[in-house]
């Protein structure tokens, strides 16, 4: 990594390499194309087995915590339902990135159990998140899901947390307002598309016409989300706002620990400028074992962040053996272990005090 970095050009204001001149490692590239080759088939039964599991638990410690009334269940209960539904929700991350034929019926059940309840169907990740691994437009002013945090001030992290407390209302408000409106007045129903159908953090991105097989999903999608939720608003006329309400701070929880998981996926270290495949991996974050409560944090795979922007292909379940056949070919000292981080504490901390530094306009 030394000799990979050392290879590019400084930037004068900072006096250490900036993330886009450093050089591709290309025995790294192709240690993780040769030593993988075994890998990378999306094993239905590990996945429904997950998938189902996480959001059986999840609903049932969601309804525990709705028809229970003492207060320290309620919120040990709302905690579990935040943690499980929040592993559940993070298959759309998988579900942007599996080919079409590969689990048979999997996105329509997810949506129909997970997304859908949730306020969150896949449309709004699919053809958004794909973009962010475009080689072209990582790190750039075209990313949705990139913004230069640690570059940014002070005020800007608790802010960028902050704001995802507000996601379920919002959510909220998208399908039981927008959609139909947007289906009267067009106009709307651009805006509606353009700036919220889409799980991005880059305020300045905006979202094209659906095209393809995802059009008509997308209207599915929207009707449904729409209908369900009236029927949760119109619920709280017959049983009170109380379950609604604890849902709500539910989905918050896992909103806010999503910001989280986000704003520890990446360094956030680049200014807008292109960057190598190699310099993109430096820029993630891999957290991998021994530590087990990343698993809880960064679950489905997201805690080999890095390795997963190496092989945006390869399905959650193969990541780590091919973390463990890179680690063990490249060994110590390698670029790959430059992605390599110990926990969410000590990323936070990082970008914290980079937020901190003075620099020279």
């Amino acid at each position: 990594m030394q000799q990979t970095i050392t290879a590019g050009s400084t930037d004068q204001n900072k006096g250490k390499p900036t993330l886009a001149s450093i050089a591709d490692d290309k025995a790294m590239l192709r240690a993780a194309r040769d030593l993988t080759r075994d890998l990378g088939a999306a094993r239905g039964a590990i996945y429904w087995t997950d998938m189902l599991a996480s959001a059986i638990i999840g609903y049932a410690a969601l309804a525990g915590a709705i028809l229970l009334h003492q207060p320290l269940l309620v919120v040990a209960l709302g905690l579990v339902a935040a943690l499980a539904l929040y592993r559940a929700l993070l298959f759309i991350h998988e579900i942007s990135h599996i080919h079409r034929d590969a689990l048979p019926g999997f996105r329509l059940g997810w949506n129909l159990l997970v997304g859908i309840p949730l306020l969150t169907p896949s449309f709004m990740y699919e053809g958004v998140h794909t973009l962010h691994h475009a080689r072209t437009r990582y790190g750039t002013r075209e990313d949705p899901e990139y913004l230069p945090l640690a570059l940014m001030k002070p005020w800007s992290l608790p802010l960028f947390v902050a704001i995802a407390l507000l996601a379920p209302i919002a959510l909220l408000f998208r399908f039981a307002v927008l959609v139909p409106l947007g289906a009267i007045i067009p106009a709307v129903r651009r805006l509606t598309w353009t700036r919220f159908s889409a799980l991005s953090i880059n305020p300045d991105f905006r979202r094209r016409p659906a095209e393809g097989e995802l059009k008509p999903r997308v209207l599915y999608q929207e009707a449904l989300g729409m209908i369900w939720a009236w029927l949760l608003l119109a619920s709280t006329q017959m049983i009170g706002w109380r379950p609604l309400l604890i849902a709500l701070a539910v989905v918050s929880v896992t909103a806010v620990l999503n910001q989280l998981r986000t704003l520890v996926a990446h360094l956030w270290e680049n200014e807008g400028e292109p960057m190598t495949v190699t310099a993109q991996f430096l820029d993630s974050v891999n957290v991998p074992p021994p530590g087990v409560v990343a698993e809880i944090w960064a679950p489905v795979g997201l805690r080999y962040h890095a390795l997963h922007h190496l092989m945006p292909s390869m399905p959650y379940h193969d990541l780590p053996e091919a973390h463990r056949r890179l680690a063990r070919e490249l060994g110590d000292g390698s670029t790959y272990f430059g992605a390599n981080h110990p926990g969410m504490a000590t990323l936070v901390a990082r970008i914290a005090r980079s937020t901190m530094r003075p620099r020279q306009p």
